[in-house]
């Protein structure tokens, strides 16, 4: 893996006062498909209908309301709702990169990566989508949508973030190799893939070796989102929806885990994946955990047909018994942190190299408008040049991503 970019001398300490964050969300605008497909999908493409005081996406006879905890920006947590919104009761910034801006420069945040919200974190809808090709012009849609306009408007100050055809590997290898071309710095990626019906990162014909060979080959960053798997976690089947929101990190807990012991990360030795929303106070314990486990029990796990408790499953790949499990996270995954006492304090134990910032723009867990407050009042006491690590230097690396000047306001 590439070494850590070298830190600049502080003569600006502007640069420390800025940050770059790497999970944020865009609520697409009306007109994304509509624009962008052939006329004759007009009356099929992915659009907004308003009836009476309600407004929906439809799309393949479904409609998706927008629910007010995905655009909560500029609201009292007492106003917070899951309730749907229409677009003109949003906040401007969810929906237009102009307004976003402004809203990026009030809280300090100097360029942003976008999750997708109407087609899901890994552009699920359209996996699910009866009419395949109708589907496919559509990622390529959002995907000329997200580089061109949204990213496009503004050069340097957001960091483009597209999706992939998950029903297809090879259409996938394709759209990666284009957005490439057009300035993609990532795409959007499954924390499960075996809960969307397709196969896993342990699948035995290695459905995903292609797109993660591309995303080696290319740079582009895997980006795995919490609920990316169109599940959450949940102790009983009638507990309240904030335990779910309590156990979000152990989707991250789940998707690491697969990464490190599926072998793709010794198959692909340059691979990047980052764990989008997922916080970073469990890696300590996780890794210790996994390794612990790696070393008590590698010679039965490596055995062909390991059955514990009735349960049935692949041994352990040969490629995983040997290997460093805390050396494969510092070279290939990255977390990301909106406001964690314990997190920080253990930064060490993550490594410095591996945390990146994040506001989570616009949703109910946003630090916004206080996320410069808030991050530098975790990060009070560490050195300069770690400060802008978690800032700005690591994902400028990770993401291969080269922002604009610091604003002038």
């Amino acid at each position: 893996m590439a070494s850590p970019s070298t830190t600049p001398s502080f003569t600006d300490r502007a640069q420390l006062d800025w940050m770059i964050s790497v999970d944020d969300h865009v609520l697409e605008h009306p007109r994304v498909w509509l624009d962008r497909l052939p006329a004759k999908y007009a009356e099929v493409a992915p659009q907004v209908v308003r009836e009476g005081d309600e407004e929906y996406w439809v799309y393949e006879g479904k409609k998706v309301p927008t629910t007010g905890l995905g655009a909560s920006a500029g609201r009292a947590r007492s106003e917070f709702t899951t309730k749907p919104l229409r677009f003109d009761e949003m906040r401007p910034g969810c929906y237009d990169s102009k307004a976003r801006l402004e809203d990026m420069n009030v809280d300090g945040v100097l360029a942003s990566l976008c999750f997708p919200s109407f087609p899901r974190f890994c552009g699920q809808v359209f996996h699910e989508a009866e009419d395949r090709e109708l589907a496919l012009l559509c990622v390529q849609a959002y995907n000329d949508w997200m580089i061109d306009e949204w990213c496009g408007s503004a050069p340097g100050r957001f960091i483009p973030l597209t999706l992939i055809p998950l029903w297809d590997p090879q259409l996938a290898v394709k759209e990666i190799e284009r957005c490439k071309d057009k300035g993609a710095s990532g795409f959007c990626f499954s924390e499960g893939p075996s809960a969307l019906g397709l196969p896993s990162l342990y699948d035995a014909g290695r459905y995903w070796d292609p797109v993660l060979k591309a995303a080696e080959d290319t740079g582009m960053v895997v980006c795995t989102h919490i609920g990316s798997s169109s599940r959450m976690p949940t102790t009983a089947p009638d507990c309240p929806m904030m335990v779910s929101v309590v156990l979000q990190p152990l989707n991250a807990m789940n998707n690491l885990t697969d990464w490190l012991f599926s072998g793709a990360l010794v198959r692909f030795p340059q691979i990047k994946v980052a764990l989008s929303e997922g916080g970073i106070g469990w890696i300590p314990a996780t890794l210790e955990r996994a390794a612990y486990v790696l070393d008590r029990h590698r010679y039965w796990a490596g055995k062909d047909g390991v059955s514990i408790k009735g349960q049935d499953g692949a041994s352990l790949p040969p490629e995983v018994l040997d290997a460093d499990l805390h050396q494969l996270f510092r070279d290939h995954i990255y977390g990301c942190f909106i406001d964690e006492e314990f997190g920080v304090a253990n930064l060490d134990a993550i490594g410095i190299d591996n945390v990146m910032a994040e506001t989570d723009y616009p949703h109910s867990d946003s630090s916004w408008p206080n996320s410069r407050k808030v991050i530098h009042a975790r990060l009070a006491g560490r050195t300069d040049e770690e400060v802008y690590k978690i800032l700005q230097g690591n994902a400028i690396r990770v993401f291969d991503f080269t922002p604009a000047p610091i604003p002038q306001v």
